[in-house]
């Protein structure tokens, strides 16, 4: 066998490989770590917890998978059927249907984009993202985080158009701070850490260097620096999304977040571990344990990014923010409403 044969021979052994070949699919910087730039669409018709029914199976059939599909398009193509023209206004506070007309606020199926498929590792759809505990369900809540719920959704209520809360010392439509972040369109943190599915506005750029790695969230527009091979803040440094830096572990990028705002539901004390591997050119598995004081113990989910030549656009969430001033001018108008209720029954 001459030379050139032989180094073809070992050539095509090596580089024909399947392993190679899987390998060669993965776009790697200029130094040769994966590259995660591009732009992923997270949707997933996946929950976050299983269902109880399919207790510890971590995976569904490809038949309980087509269905979830199928079922999901029945519902859409169903709420996006043409509205009567004839049809009444709604009631006050709605009607109580799953529609736009359903409650005040209501979204019709046109908003939402949660996906059309559940999530697929490995070529196996998930029961959920969710898997440790093994139930693939949220542990129980500590006294910590009963107590978190309790203060964070004290003026949870229905809206009858009463304003019942004069009898309060504070008041939720007090003034723009009164809000939560989230009515005040500054922030979201289950589509931030962990990044999870939501019911719309799933899409997540990442630009990466050799020293930082970007994650611009599309609900609410947050963009996550992530410092690599870096240290810590000091710990009175806190923002919503929290400190995260990385590093590499082989092909994995491994960020570590602490130093949360103690807000609302979220600890302080959180802290985030995700691990994001490059599987192919199109896809990257995302991996997160959180260890948060509000439950029992940890959790640990896992699901695909598939990459996506959509765009990210900006959240314009509030219309230009006049939905703010048309929050609080409605509370003022309510109270104003009650106080003369009040006085014509007597002030009782």
């Amino acid at each position: 066998m001459s030379i050139r044969l032989m180094l073809t021979v070992l050539v095509l052994g090596v580089f024909g490989s399947p392993s190679f070949a899987a390998e060669r699919q993965i776009p790697r910087t200029a130094s040769g770590r994966p590259d995660l730039s591009g732009s992923y669409d997270i949707s997933s018709l996946t929950a976050l917890e299983r269902a109880p029914k399919f207790g510890d199976r971590l995976f569904l059939t490809a038949e309980e998978a087509a269905a979830i599909a199928k079922n999901e398009a029945a519902a859409i193509a169903f709420a996006s059927r043409n509205s009567d023209p004839e049809r009444d206004a709604p009631p006050d506070g709605g009607d109580g249907s799953p529609g736009a007309a359903g409650g005040v606020g209501g979204y019709n199926a046109f908003w939402i984009d949660r996906g059309t498929g559940a999530t697929a590792v490995d070529g196996k759809f998930r029961t959920s993202i969710l898997f440790d505990p093994p139930n693939g369900r949220l542990p129980p809540l500590s006294e910590e985080g009963k107590r978190r719920r309790q203060g964070a959704f004290a003026y949870a209520f229905d809206n009858n158009s009463e304003a019942w809360w004069l009898d309060h010392e504070a008041g939720p439509y007090d003034d723009p701070e009164s809000l939560p972040p989230i009515v005040r369109c500054i922030y979201l943190s289950v589509a931030s850490v962990p990044a999870l599915p939501i019911l719309y506005n799933n899409l997540k750029t990442i630009v990466q260097t050799e020293d930082h790695v970007v994650i611009l969230v599309e609900w609410m527009h947050w963009a996550r620096i992530i410092r690599l091979d870096s240290e810590h803040a000091p710990p009175a440094v806190r923002s919503r999304g929290g400190d995260s830096i990385g590093h590499w572990e082989g092909d994995t990028l491994v960020v570590d977040t602490t130093n949360f705002l103690d807000e609302g539901t979220v600890s302080g004390d959180l802290h985030a571990v995700e691990r994001f591997t490059r599987v192919d050119a199109d896809s990257v598995i995302y991996q997160f344990t959180i260890e948060d004081p509000s439950y029992a113990a940890p959790y640990s989910g896992e699901f695909t990014w598939p990459q996506t030549q959509d765009k990210l656009y900006e959240y314009a969430c509030h219309e230009g923010n006049y939905a703010m001033g048309n929050i609080l001018r409605g509370a003022r108008i309510q109270e104003e409403e009650a106080r003369k209720k009040k006085a014509a029954a007597g002030g009782q």
